[in-house]
């Protein structure tokens, strides 16, 4: 499971399943996986990298052995994805702090950015979906 590039979202949330859908659309080598937080996966996977339960409200990226979140982690998976996507690795530059302050003030205004409706996955993209 430690070579797998993992993208962590809340299942449940319609602007992180609309973000899931712009990854699966734009991913380069379509190796990134996807597992919701609310599953026993995660649970499991967060218990065996010695991590906390994770949050909700927390994007997080599960790439070359490393864990990311917030910001850390939508920066690292823009990195993978088709180009324009990787220029945003720019933001890169601006503090963590800073980053993490504009990351929250959109977690915390999630549920009313995006409906709760999405499209179906492809056979090809539900095999990239871990429960």
């Amino acid at each position: 499971m430690e070579d797998r590039s993992i993208v962590f979202y809340d299942g449940e949330c319609g602007f992180c399943q609309s973000t899931v859908q712009i990854i699966l659309s734009n991913d380069k080598s379509s190796l990134i996986h996807f597992a919701s937080i609310q599953s026993s996966f995660t649970t499991s996977f967060f218990q065996s990298i010695n991590e906390p339960i994770p949050d909700l409200s927390t994007f997080y990226f599960y790439h070359n052995g490393q864990l990311y979140s917030k910001s850390n982690a939508a920066l690292n998976v823009a990195r993978l994805l088709k180009f324009p996507f990787p220029l945003l690795f720019i933001f890169k530059i601006i503090p963590k702090f800073i980053r993490d302050f504009s990351y929250d003030l959109i977690a915390k205004n999630r549920l009313k950015l995006a409906s709760n409706s999405c499209r179906i996955p492809t056979v090809e993209e539900k095999s990239r979906f871990i429960s």
